[in-house]
């Protein structure tokens, strides 16, 4: 008669509540969606929600945050934005580019005049917010 396999605790399962697993999961899973939408969009980002899917799913299922984490398109932003907030010129200049396009199609089409200036504002203030990410891991990273 052999002895009964005791299997440890895995160190990578969340403790969390059953619920907040999977409404974690849901956020993860939402973000997820909007980030490919906004891949397909140039009024939409698309970094942002890769990021809030990476941090969900890190809290909420280990097996998809490895995969956000190791996918060819979205594991270098995850990487670096977990590098200190680590933003590239490339990815600043292509949102500030594709931003400027949005607010000036919503300038043009959207009414009232009040939708496109909320809407230009937030984008300001997202491109003021992104130019002071730095572009380069510090040196104590």
């Amino acid at each position: 008669m052999s002895a009964p396999q005791v299997t440890p605790n895995r160190v990578d399962a969340p403790a969390l509540p059953r619920p907040l697993r999977w409404l974690l999961l849901a956020i993860a899973g939402v973000s997820l969606v909007l980030a490919i939408v906004g891949a397909l969009l140039p009024v939409m980002p698309t970094v942002p929600f890769v990021l809030v899917a990476a941090w969900a799913a890190a809290k909420s299922s280990p097996r998809l945050a490895r995969w956000l984490e190791s996918h060819p398109a979205m594991g270098p932003a995850i990487r670096q934005w977990r590098q200190g907030g680590v933003v590239h010129r490339r990815v600043k200049w292509w949102t500030t580019i594709t931003m400027s396009g949005g607010g000036t199609f919503a300038a043009v089409v959207a009414r009232p005049w009040w939708v496109p200036a909320a809407v230009i504002g937030v984008m300001v203030a997202v491109g003021i917010w992104l130019w002071l990410r730095p572009e380069t891991p510090s040196a104590g990273q």
